[in-house]
């Protein structure tokens, strides 16, 4: 099935509805349908591809569509990038139109560039009777959306989303217009990553208004969510420990907000603690995926994170660490290092398969003849069905031939009171292969002792899996959804004393 079936579908079946914009801009389905079909006039038999240059916009799905209506790939490109790996990124897509923000717009001279209010505007100058219609493609094999890699260690690779892909995730995980109209969701995750893509389809395909936050505060997002009445939202783990640590112990019993879904890195289990106390009336959601399977494949629901915070059973309340369950159209195993399934609890590489699954980089594929896709990814999967990713393979650390996950390690670190961030790394040891190094950033006005730190990540774990050494920073790099730059930590410490990174 093609995107451009999903816009005849939002047409007809939300015509009169409000889907896109805030207060002082709204846009129906019916509105949507005819901005779309006259973007993809433009588009059709002009350009190679639209990308997107800039921050988020409340009509930033008009391009999309356009795109897809027109048969070419829709590129966001993550705008926070210095000049010269953006300017590459955009020459890998040449013909291109290039969106983009008024910011951004003088960076991007030598692309012809056009803001994207200005290119709205321009669209209402086309006479469609004049020009005719664009006919709409409709081979599902094509490339609907091309993501970049957050690309740490080397180049950005271009993961490719076919049209087949992402509908087979709208279709096995959200029912079309199953949302009432009074729901609105605000998105403030970024164009360029993968959950922004999935909240903008699968929020419309529900019939739900999408709001967008430009940029990310913790009180603008509290203000918008009240503002606009939101019903349904979804944040990075750095966003919710903004929004945590903003609130500062206060409980909004009175919010709007129904659902409040988190992913896209690793969360502290105990923000999620405080998050569940601060929004009493909110339905939680963990939702893991990965740019190669287009976004989500396993969930922890609502329910789950509510039983787990008032469970007195150790089993249940380990399930807040956990990303839940997966996907009933997703198959998952989890293989040993000879790629042979291991039993329930086992730690092993995550391999999985699905029509919404990728695996896709432009020129390669890294689907097996079988049509699995190894997420290089590390977890494990209890005898109750609820997964928990242990980190990536390439960031297992080997102590004296014991395989070590830095997550277990992190864990303990963040269930420390005044512990607001934690990244462990293995540093080259002639003895041990590996020793294990912390870096750690304080909550604002705690200053704690390291040699208790150690003692307690002792007392939960053993001693081969403490650190030794914990040094104290003020801040650790991320990028912009949140994801530990964890090479980025192990390069500068290694250069620090004297060596390389492995």
């Amino acid at each position: 099935m093609h995107l451009s079936s999903f816009v005849e579908m939002v047409e007809s079946g939300f015509d009169d509805r409000v889907l896109l914009g805030d207060q002082k801009s709204r846009i129906t389905g019916t509105e949507f349908g005819f901005l779309v079909r006259l973007g993809a006039t433009q588009v059709h038999n002009q350009y190679a591809s639209v990308i997107y240059v800039g921050e988020n916009h409340s009509l930033l799905p008009v391009a999309l569509f356009a795109a897809a209506w027109a048969g070419v790939p829709f590129v966001p490109v993550n705008y926070r990038l210095e000049d010269r790996q953006l300017h590459s990124l955009i020459e890998r897509y040449p013909n291109s139109l290039v969106l983009t923000d008024p910011l951004t717009s003088d960076r991007l001279a030598g692309f012809s560039p056009k803001v994207f209010d200005e290119w709205l505007s321009d669209l209402s100058m086309i006479d469609l009777e004049e020009v005719g219609p664009t006919e709409p493609a409709e081979n599902d094999d094509d490339v609907a959306v091309v993501l970049f890699t957050s690309g740490t260690t080397s180049e950005p690779k271009s993961a490719l989303l076919r049209h087949r892909h992402l509908m087979a995730y709208l279709l096995g995980s959200v029912e079309f217009g199953s949302a009432e109209e009074s729901e609105a969701v605000l998105v403030s995750v970024p164009p360029y990553h993968v959950a922004g893509v999935a909240n903008m389809l699968s929020n419309l395909f529900s019939g739900r208004r999408l709001v967008y936050l430009s940029s990310f505060t913790a009180q603008e997002w509290l203000t918008r969510v009240a503002d606009e009445k939101i019903t349904h939202a979804m944040v990075v783990p750095t966003m919710l420990s903004r929004i945590v640590e903003h609130l500062d112990g206060g409980v909004l019993t009175t919010s709007t907000l129904r659902t409040l879904s988190y992913g896209g890195a690793k969360v502290s289990e105990r923000v999620v603690r405080q998050a569940l106390q601060a929004f009493p009336n909110t339905g939680f959601v963990n939702a893991y995926g990965l740019t190669e399977t287009a976004s989500t494949i396993a969930v922890l629901g609502p329910d789950d994170h509510r039983d787990a915070l008032s469970s007195d059973d150790p089993m249940i309340q380990r399930r807040l660490s956990s990303v839940g369950q997966v996907l009933p159209m997703i198959e998952i195993e989890i293989r040993n290092e000879h790629e042979q399934v291991v039993a329930a609890g086992e730690s092993g590489l995550i391999y999985l398969r699905g029509e919404q699954v990728s695996g896709e980089y432009a020129g390669v594929s890294l689907l097996d003849s079988d049509g699995w896709f190894c997420t290089r990814d590390q977890g494990s999967i209890d005898a109750d069905g609820y997964l928990y990713i242990e980190g990536r393979v390439d960031d297992t650390i080997i102590r004296g031939g014991e395989n070590i996950a830095p997550a277990e390690i992190e864990s303990a670190l963040l269930a420390q009171p005044g512990i607001a961030e934690a990244c462990v790394v293995g540093l080259p040891d002639d003895e041990w292969g590996q020793r294990i190094v912390a870096v750690v950033v304080c909550s604002e006005g705690h200053v704690v002792d390291l040699k208790t730190l150690q003692d307690s990540v002792r007392d939960v774990l053993r001693g081969s899996k403490t650190p030794e050494e914990i040094i104290v920073r003020d801040s650790l790099p991320h990028t912009e959804t949140g994801k530990m730059l964890r090479r980025v930590v192990l390069s500068e410490l290694v250069a620090l004393q004297g060596g390389t990174a492995s």
